[in-house]
């Protein structure tokens, strides 16, 4: 499949993984796909953490879960209803749980085109982030990213310290399909903007 076809099959997975473990050998290509973004300063400054220990996976599941369920009861009745469906369910099924960090001081203090804004060492992982879930659409692999977390949880899980913290939880792992429309599109939390209302030309 092409870069664009990827782009646009990509979903956050979350009910469709087939409880396979994604193979090393395909898991390697995608990681390496992410070692391969674009980075300020050319300082890489990600790290992935691979995790398939059962007991991890589901210390970490029970944890989410609490953490959605915080996230409902906060939420007026409508919205409540209409997040009830949209589940995380997917980091157990995965079978493979890649959690992505950031480290602020790779490449130390001068590091070049991050002086004026300190955000691009982010924006860098994020890039990592997106090749890893490009690169798996194309290898028919389902990549869902679990953000009801705390930081400090997450990183004593899996003993992150120093200058890095984690920045995402990514389940990843072999799925019956791909939905044809995304989950928070279908079950009606948000629709998509459309392209004409994103676009500007020369001003705001």
């Amino acid at each position: 499949m092409d870069v664009f076809e990827a782009i646009a099959r990509r979903r956050d997975v979350r009910r469709e993984f087939t409880g396979d473990v994604v193979p090393d050998d395909v898991l390697w290509r995608v990681l390496e796909a992410a070692h391969r973004a674009p980075s300020v300063g050319n300082t890489q400054p990600w790290d992935f953490v691979v995790v398939r220990e059962r007991a991890t996976l589901r210390r970490f599941a029970e944890h989410v879960a609490a953490r959605r369920a915080d996230f409902a009861a906060s939420l007026p009745p409508e919205r409540a209803a209409t997040f009830d469906p949209i589940r995380i369910e997917g980091i157990e099924t995965s079978g493979t749980g890649v959690v992505v960090t950031y480290d602020d001081a790779r490449g130390g203090e001068h590091v070049l085109g991050r002086a004026t804004v300190r955000e691009t060492g982010l924006l860098s992982v994020a890039l990592a982030i997106e090749n890893l879930w490009l690169a798996a659409t194309a290898e028919g692999i389902g990549v869902g990213w679990v953000s009801f977390y705390d930081e400090p949880f997450l990183a004593d899980l899996i003993g992150v310290g120093g200058s890095s913290r984690p920045v995402a939880w990514l389940c990843v792992g072999p799925v019956e399909r791909l939905q044809d429309v995304p989950d928070l599109e279908r079950f009606g939390w948000r629709p998509r903007r459309p392209l004409t209302d994103a676009v500007h030309w020369e001003r705001w």
